[in-house]
């Protein structure tokens, strides 16, 4: 309709989108309402790769679309996360409370003297505090990135040691399992061999009453603040203006053939990218409550993070999904009307292994979409789904 195109079939369909990439892509900014401060002079540079340049002259922010939805008039209450881990109870954090938290955040990080282009690390699970802290460092033009407390301190440090992070996000330890792992020795090694890290945010996760000090570190005064106390502040979020492709976080291949190689993606793309998958890929909108069982360190958890672009409700969970038994996300599924549930295809096969029959014992109605991802469903596994 805007373009006064006509195409008879897909064919056709996929063969502008690879002759006319430029209409393509102005057209899905414009589609999804991508919002720039500053707007693009063209869509795209040169078509060259590597070193394609999109969107040359737009300045525009992560957090600031990831947090649009809160300045709804329906938004305020509704909402934005939902949390349950073995740990804690289930706890609800609003639109609203969603953009408060994170502008305190933001605001502490820049008395911290966090500057964009400036490393903020995270040694976190799936909890509502690292949603909110990746949208503070997103906020101010800082690049985030995230390992989760599972993972040892050499794995932690072939990840963080390249990229220098000036901030930590860390945990006091985690429940797995019906486990308790006190993760505060492994984060007192992480900052000693994190020459760059001059301050810790943090979060007694485990034990409310934890505390963490590093004490005279070589000579290295760690300022230590707690999550809590930041934001008691009450601060509107203030979003930097920041190029197409300035980097907004930075993940990471497996290690599998030798030290992880660090995988930067910009704030722009990901809006855009985001943005077009969730209206035309996934059909993820502010009605859904969207949920994907992962830890920090996979790029599935950052996806989560980002379906709040679309407006709707993310569900977090945090612990073994197999404990009790293999039920339990299933139980929150059903308890939350999870309307998009993602998992892997080691769940499902733990599922079909155990006999579990879903529909003679939950109600599932709400679910629309199960998305799976990590390896290839087998045809069994996909048979079981139906």
């Amino acid at each position: 309709d805007e373009r006064s195109l006509e195409f008879p079939d897909y064919e056709s369909l996929w063969r502008w989108s690879v002759d006319k990439i430029e209409d393509l892509w102005e057209s899905i900014w414009q589609f999804t309402g991508v919002h720039a401060h500053h707007p693009y002079r063209q869509v795209l540079e040169k078509r060259i790769m590597p070193g394609a340049k999109w969107f040359d002259g737009a300045t525009l922010n992560y957090a600031e679309h990831a947090l649009a939805y809160a300045s709804q008039p329906q938004a305020r209450d509704k909402p934005a996360l939902v949390f349950q881990s073995e740990l804690r109870s289930r706890t609800v954090t609003s639109w609203s409370e969603l953009a408060r938290q994170t502008g305190a955040i933001t605001g502490a990080l820049g008395e911290l003297g966090v500057e964009p282009g400036d490393r903020v690390a995270s040694y976190l699970p799936n909890i509502p505090e690292s949603v909110i802290a990746l949208l503070a460092a997103a906020s101010r033009g800082a690049i985030w990135s995230s390992c989760s407390p599972d993972m040892g301190p050499a794995s932690v440090l072939d990840r963080f040691r390249q990229i220098e992070p000036r901030v930590l996000f860390a945990v006091d330890g985690y429940r797995y399992g019906g486990k308790d792992y006190d993760r505060r020795d492994t984060v007192r090694e992480l900052v000693a061999q994190l020459p760059s890290v001059e301050a810790v945010v943090f979060i007694p996760y485990l034990d409310p009453d934890a505390q963490l000090d590093f004490g005279n570190l070589d000579g290295r005064d760690i300022k230590v603040l707690r999550f809590a106390d930041a934001i008691e502040h009450d601060v509107r979020p203030q979003f930097t203006p920041l190029p197409f492709d300035h980097p907004l976080w930075i993940v990471y291949s497996s290690g599998t053939t030798g030290m992880p190689k660090p995988i930067v993606h910009g704030h722009g793309g990901t809006i855009i990218e985001n943005l077009k998958g969730l209206a035309l890929h996934l059909d993820v909108g502010e009605h859904d409550r969207f949920f994907w069982f992962s830890s920090t360190s996979w790029i599935m958890w950052n996806l989560q993070v980002s379906t709040l672009l679309s407006g709707c409700t993310v569900i977090q969970f945090d612990g073994n999904p197999g404990y009790p038994d293999v039920t339990t996300l299933w139980k929150l599924a059903q308890d939350e009307g999870i309307t998009f549930f993602g998992t892997s295809p080691a769940f499902v096969a733990l599922c079909r292994k155990d006999g579990l029959e879903l529909a003679a014992h939950f109600d599932l109605s709400g679910i629309r979409t199960l998305g799976s991802t990590g390896s290839p469903l087998t045809a069994d596994a996909y048979e079981w789904v139906y």
